[in-house]
């Protein structure tokens, strides 16, 4: 299933939303850019779970910036547009119930706690972590528990044959969350030798769920 946009309007421009994936854009294309190679980026600016546990780093930068550089980085062209789909289809609706400033605050919570908990499920990796993912997963988490009944337009494969179909986010975002879960249990022990850090998206996730309600300004 490949999700590429919902029935759930919003009342204002989401202008916080547009400027994250813009910086995420940007930020992409800089490491394209950049005279250094890919590796020495993604360990100068990769959040490495050993170093964030200890708050000691030996790459330029502290290492508890890098909890937030981390999140503006990626691996390649469809990691970045992947994370990015996803962010724009669920993330203007969350910017819309909590406000502007309310939503930064909320997307920086979700990826820093989606950073601990990578790290914490391989506390002595040395492999850095980068991309959205967390942060967007706890986006995920917050529509979930908001917009359960919203219709979301879905690319569904039947063998040779392609059909979009109005599917409720219940459905969408549970599936994609059963798959977070599932593949961390069957991946734990093995993420030392780098690939996805699905507990990252587990702990991003949970973290948009079980705190969105706190997050949500009083009426």
């Amino acid at each position: 299933m490949i999700p590429f946009k919902d029935d759930n309007p919003t009342r204002s421009l989401p202008f916080v939303t547009l400027a994250i994936i813009a910086l995420n854009i940007s930020s992409f294309i800089l490491e394209l850019l950049s005279p250094r190679d890919s590796q020495y980026l993604v360990y100068a600016f990769g959040a490495i779970p050993k170093d964030i546990l200890s708050f000691h780093s030996d790459q330029p930068i502290p290492a508890v910036l890098t909890l937030f550089t981390s999140m503006f980085m990626h691996g390649g062209l469809l990691h970045i547009v992947g994370n990015m789909l996803y962010f724009w289809i669920f993330g203007n609706n969350i910017e819309d119930r909590l406000g502007h400033a309310r939503f930064i605050f909320f997307y920086l919570f979700c990826g820093v706690f989606a950073a601990y908990s990578h790290a914490l499920s391989s506390p002595n990796s040395a492999v850095p972590m980068i991309g959205a993912s967390g942060a967007i997963s706890g986006v995920l988490g917050a529509y979930l528990l908001l917009f359960p009944t919203a219709r979301i337009h879905t690319i569904v494969f039947f063998g040779f044959f392609i059909q979009v179909i109005k599917i409720p986010a219940l459905i969408v975002i549970g599936f994609w969350a059963i798959i977070q879960f599932a593949s961390g249990l069957i991946t734990q022990g093995i993420l030392h030798q780098g690939g996805t850090a699905w507990f990252a998206h587990v702990g991003g996730f949970l973290a948009g769920l079980l705190t969105i309600k706190l997050w949500l300004p009083r009426r």
